[in-house]
Parts: structure tokens; C-alpha cells; sequence
């Protein structure tokens, strides 16, 4: 029966995976997932079945994949390269399992060997030696007819040009996977957009769209390899007579394999091979997208023999798929600790992943510009592991005349606060910072840090339960706890709220350094925040200066004179700067001293060892305080080694160099010399 003749429903389906084959295979461009496209696939194969007078010899069912692309010469390959069918479950296994037994007239719980691999998520191709020597590489194509690839295949390092050892056939063809690992897929798609060219979808379309250029220099530069999986034809020789064995002799004529392959018997095994690989998956540094189970005796393969499309003797067994199909109901804002305003798509409840998923990030605003994303699209979900599921593309023929644009607020949706994008970033940011209570939590952690007002005592877990109980809001609310609402809290006796409400008076004096880092203002370090207050002396002035005039300051560059002139440019953060100094929070100002009038100005110094009457990070405070230097590393421009306990080469290449080294004693000494209170 033609396909034109058949019932509307089946003809539409044919057109549709049709359709779906064409993209997937000729364009590189799929429009579903293959789990949606297993779904229709298997919708086909359930009617034909029910119904084998709608069979046509055009469904997608009697074939396996689409017509070679223009552009390459075209190959017949001598033996079929047939597809695999689908089992979904362990009940689907097990029903694959039976049906073998029967085939081959064993008793239902008579075990046979099976070989388990993984099954690759790239491209399937075949490679042909004679003599030992590459001459040809194809694609599968539509299993009978595929695409000369040979100046592709011979640029990935993986595939040898000569086969290794000797013993093999005068005419041997191999059959494998050329895929994509996911680091290079990374690096590629980053370097791309870095340029501005079109990413790619996943590792798979990557794998394909490299292995079809027309230019094999374009293919050399991709990061491929490839994995035997199995033979076809084979002349002029023996190979042993188990699939197994056959891939453990390819591997020795310089082949490559899967680590994972391995035997199993009874459906326990395989459900043990399952159950350990879905755990393995997202560590492994290649994609995926189930396991192949296939009869490990060739002879007993060949008494199973083939349907039109497929071998009795195998099957693929596919995990949870990673992408689904859902809709975009709406999109909302959230708000990070660090003020980051992040998309988030609310979707129609989707199973992907092995979870049901209902929310999906979409990061930031570019990335919906880059997907031309809008409110009630149909979309592709992707979520691997414990990865926060995303969208990755959206489906535009679906786009219906309701779809509406996104529209990124202009005010925060926590404490109504501006959002600003500094220039060059891509993330858009609330400016509420210190008031805004999404980031409430995290700036007063950062605030009562041992670098910025050291209040020892009032920890991560404390400011937890003062924030939950609403006794701490805001910085200045520190300052006017009480021991009555203290003593309130679990774990907290009369003696320890005594010791933090004492050390909470006495940090309240603090110096300007200190002060302007415990602001918490993005990219603000303890280095930037005391040359700010060497440069500036007065905390006033530093609010006052425009990112030209911080610029001017050491270390400063663009990016963070910006940040710290949008940071004071913001009432709000100038309003909680004046309630600290209310609350008493003080620091001694006075006209700066010029960098070159410091003790210890132009002087070059490295710590090594362990220092234990101060931290590192407190001596190169008060070196960078005197204006020195701290550098990671000794050499000939070092003017002073400060040597720790268990010094090692450092100490060594000072002492090679005649550099001068100062224990830790003799350091502290010198730093009171100074004036300095250790």
C-alpha cells in the first residue's frame, strides 16, 4: 500500500517521523527529543502491528535512517547497517530475554551469555581495512546506502590508518561510534560563541555535523573519537566466534573499545549492568543514552537472524531520556544571594531526567535572546543527573499567535530596588544589595567574617537563627542585641552571650580597610579595599569619586571602579553606611600617605612555611599595609624571605640567592619596630 492510501492518522505520523529522520540525519539539526521521537516511533509500530495491511513499504518503520546529504559520494555498504529495537524498562528486557529462549527452543530460565556495552551517543559509521590499511569510512545513512566519509575518519587519532599486530583479515569492515567527548563539546561551543557562531544542540549533533564537513581540516580541529561496536563484512580470514572476544581482537589490532563491555547471563545480571552504569553515566566523559544487549555467540546470532529493520539478537536498552518536549507557561525572576536576578521558565510538568520537572533556568537575558524564546512556547527540556534541568531550544513551528515576549523587570522583584547590568557582564544584578532581603543572609555572614569585622562568635548557624527569628535584619541591628533576647536562643548560656556581646563593642572600632571590604561590593577584595583606603584615607571621599578617578587606585580596573560606583551611587547602601556609624561601627581617617613615604615602599616579600602567631593572609595584610610587595615566588628582585615552620624550596633558593630571611620571631619584631600592633 502506498503511503498516500493509508488511513489520515498513520500518513501523518509517516510524514511526521519522516520529517524528523530528515533533520536528524541530512540537516544535523533535530527538532525533538529522541525520547519523543521513540515515543511516535513506537505509536507507528503499534498500529502496523495491529494492523499489517497499513504497512508501506515507504514507513519509517521498514527503514533506518535517511538519504546521504549532497555533497558526499555515496556507498553501498555490503552488509546492511540495521538499527536496534527499544526496551524500556526491565520488563521489556526480560520479555526480550524469553522471546530469545523461545527462538531458540531453550527452556525459559536457561541462561545464555550476553554482551553489555554502553551505548554511545554519536554517530554510527563504518570503517573497511584491506590488508590492514584504512581505504574507506561511511555513514550508516539509511542502513543500505551511505556517505563517503574516508577524508573525515582518517583525521581522528583514535582510528589507526594501519591496523596493529598482524593475524587479521585480508578484508575486514568495522563498525563503531564516532562521538564527542563533553569537555571538548564544552570548549568548542564556548569558543563559538565566543566568536559568535551558531552553537551546537548536544555532543551527538556535534559529533555528526563534524564528521560531515566537506572540509576534513574543519573535522581534524573537533575533538572525536571513536569506538568499535562490532564487525560486518570479514574475508580472507578468522575472527573468534563470540562478539566479545571479536572486540577484545580489534582492541589489540589497535582498535578502540568501550571499557565498560562486559558479559552477563540472567536478567540479574543485566539489571545489575543497568543499575551500575545509570550510576557511572554522568561520570563518564562521553555521552550516553542506554546500554546494547546482544546475544554473545555469532552462531546462535545467526539462528535468531533479523526483522526488516533490526536483529533478533540484540536490543537497546534506553535510560531515562534527558531531553523531553513541555511548554513555557510563564517566566519569572528570582533573586540569588548575590543579588543575581535569574529567569526561571515555569513549565507544564515534564518526566526528564527520571524526575518529573516543572521549573527550568534560563540564566539570563541573553540566553533567552539566543534562543528567541517567548511565554507559551514549545520547548526542549534537558536535565543529566542532578543538573539543574534547562531549556535548550525552542521549537518555533509550534509557536503559536498567543506566544508573548519576555520581558526582564526593571526593579527587583524582592525589595523593588533598580536592576543594573554593569558593562561587559551578563548578568543583571539588584542593586538593593545590603537591604534587599534575598541577600540578607549571605552580606551579614560576609559582614561579621574574620577578614571584615571579625566578630568571633556570631557564625554561619547564629546569624541563621537571628535572621529566621527575625532579630537581625539589617547590619546596624547587630549592634543593639541584647543578652535578654540572646538568652532566648537554644545554646546560648550566660557566659557565651556575655563573650559575643563583648566582642561585638569591641569590634566596633575596625579601620577603613576592613569597613569597606565588610560592605561585601562585588569584586572588592581585602587588597582593593586597603588601597582604596591608603589612596583615600576618608571613607566620604571614597564615595564621592567617580570610576574614573578609582581607576587611579592600584589594582582597580574598569570593571570594579564601576562596581564600586554603583554600589555608592545607591541611597539605600549610603543609608545603612550612616546607621552603622550610629551604631558606633568607627575607624581613624586622616589625609592619605603617599605610597612612596610608606616604611617599607617598593620592597619585594615572600611568606613561606607556617606562620603561627599569625595567619598568612594577616602578615601579607600588614606587609601590603606598609607597602610591600607579596609575591608568590623567590627570585632576584626579592628583597626579604619571611620563613615559617616547615619551610621547603623557597627558603632553599633565598639562601642559594644571598636574599635575606627572617623567622617568624624576628618578623613580628620588626613589624612593632614599625608600629605595627600585632
Amino acid at each position: 500500500m502506498s503511503v498516500d492510501k493509508l488511513p489520515q492518522e498513520i500518513q501523518q505520523l509517516c510524514e511526521e517521523l519522516d520529517l524528523h529522520n530528515y533533520r536528524y540525519h541530512v540537516l544535523d539539526e533535530p527538532s525533538i527529543p529522541d525520547a519523543h521521537y521513540d515515543k511516535l516511533f513506537k505509536q507507528l509500530q503499534v498500529w502496523e502491528k495491529d494492523n499489517p495491511e497499513w504497512v508501506s513499504a515507504q514507513s519509517p518503520t521498514q527503514r533506518v535512517g535517511a538519504k546521504p546529504k549532497n555533497g558526499f559520494s555515496q556507498i553501498t555498504h555490503e552488509m546492511p547497517m540495521l538499527s536496534l529495537d527499544n526496551a524500556f524498562d526491565g520488563a521489556e528486557l526480560g520479555e526480550f530475554s524469553k522471546r530469545i529462549n523461545e527462538r531458540l527452543g531453550l527452556a525459559v530460565d536457561k541462561e545464555i551469555e550476553y554482551a553489555c556495552e554502553p551505548k554511545l551517543d554519536g554517530i554510527a559509521v563504518s570503517l573497511l581495512y584491506e590488508k590492514g590499511v584504512l581505504i574507506r569510512g561511511a555513514t550508516r545513512g539509511d542502513g543500505t546506502v551511505g556517505e563517503d566519509i574516508t577524508h573525515n575518519v582518517r583525521t581522528i587519532a583514535s582510528i589507526p590508518l594501519k591496523l596493529r599486530g598482524e593475524g587479521y583479515p585480508d578484508k575486514l569492515e568495522v563498525r563503531g561510534e564516532i562521538y564527542m567527548l563533553k569537555a571538548g563539546f564544552k570548549a568548542m561551543n564556548e569558543q563559538a560563541a565566543k566568536i559568535g557562531d551558531k552553537l551546537f544542540v548536544n555532543p551527538r549533533n556535534a559529533a555528526a555535523g563534524s564528521i560531515r564537513q566537506l572540509d576534513p581540516r574543519i573535522t581534524a580541529r573537533r575533538p572525536l573519537e571513536m569506538c568499535c561496536y562490532s564487525v560486518g563484512v570479514v574475508e580472507g580470514g578468522e575472527i573468534p566466534e563470540d562478539h566479545i572476544a571479536t572486540l577484545k581482537l580489534l582492541n589489540s589490532w589497535g582498535l578502540k573499545i568501550n571499557p565498560h563491555l562486559i558479559s552477563a547471563s540472567g536478567i540479574a545480571d543485566k539489571l545489575s549492568y543497568i543499575e551500575k552504569m545509570q550510576q557511572l553515566r554522568d561520570q563518564l566523559p562521553y555521552e550516553i543514552d542506554g546500554l546494547v544487549f546482544k546475544v554473545n555467540n555469532y552462531h546462535l546470532q545467526q539462528r535468531l537472524g533479523f526483522i526488516s529493520r533490526a536483529p533478533r539478537w540484540a536490543i537497546a536498552y534506553k535510560f531515562p531520556a534527558q531531553e523531553a518536549l513541555t511548554k513555557v507557561e510563564k517566566v519569572e525572576f528570582q533573586v540569588g544571594r548575590t543579588g543575581a536576578i535569574t529567569p526561571v521558565a515555569r513549565l507544564t510538568p515534564v518526566f526528564v531526567g527520571g524526575v518529573t520537572v516543572s521549573n527550568a533556568t534560563l540564566h539570563n537575558m541573553d540566553e533567552i535572546e539566543r534562543l528567541g524564546l517567548k511565554v507559551g512556547d514549545t520547548v526542549v527540556v534537558h536535565r543529566a543527573g542532578d543538573v539543574i534541568p534547562k531549556v535548550v531550544r525552542v521549537i518555533t513551528e509550534k509557536r503559536t499567535e498567543n506566544s508573548e515576549a519576555v520581558v526582564f523587570p526593571t526593579l527587583c522583584p524582592v525589595c523593588d530596588s533598580q536592576i543594573v547590568r554593569i558593562e561587559g557582564e551578563a548578568i543583571s544584578r539588584c542593586s538593593g544589595g545590603l537591604t534587599c532581603a534575598a541577600q540578607r543572609k549571605e552580606a551579614l555572614i560576609h559582614y561579621v567574617s574574620k577578614k571584615a569585622l571579625d566578630i568571633d562568635g556570631l557564625g554561619e548557624k547564629l546569624i541563621d537563627t537571628l535572621v529566621s527569628k527575625e532579630m537581625v535584619a539589617k547590619f546596624d541591628d547587630i549592634y543593639y542585641l541584647t543578652k535578654t533576647n540572646l538568652m532566648r536562643l537554644e545554646r546560648m548560656g550566660d557566659k557565651s552571650v556575655d563573650k559575643l556581646l563583648a566582642t561585638i563593642e569591641r569590634t566596633k572600632q575596625t579601620t577603613l580597610a576592613r569597613f569597606i571590604y565588610a560592605l561585601g561590593i562585588r569584586e572588592v577584595g581585602e587588597a582593593t579595599a586597603r588601597n582604596l583606603s591608603v589612596e583615600f584615607g576618608f571613607l566620604d571621599r571614597v564615595i564621592a569619586a567617580d570610576a574614573e578617578r578609582l581607576e587611579q587606585v592600584t589594582d582597580v580596573g574598569p570593571i570594579v571602579a564601576k562596581h564600586l560606583a554603583s554600589f555608592f551611587a545607591q541611597a539605600h547602601n549610603i543609608e545603612v553606611i550612616e546607621s552603622l556609624r550610629k551604631a558606633g561601627v568607627n575607624w581613624p581617617e586622616g589625609e592619605p600617605i603617599a605610597v612612596e613615604e610608606l616604611a617599607l615602599a617598593g620592597k619585594v616579600y615572600v611568606l613561606t612555611g607556617t606562620l603561627e602567631m599569625m595567619g598568612r593572609s594577616e602578615a601579607k595584610a600588614h606587609l601590603q599595609e606598609l607597602g610591600a610587595k607579596v609575591s608568590g615566588s623567590v627570585s632576584k628582585k626579592t628583597d626579604c624571605v619571611v620563613a615559617g615552620s616547615a619551610a621547603g624550596s623557597k627558603l632553599t633558593k633565598a639562601q642559594d640567592l644571598g636574599i635575606e630571611v627572617l623567622t617568624e620571631q624576628e618578623f613580628v619584631l620588626f613589624l612593632q619596630s614599625l608600629g605595627v600592633v600585632v
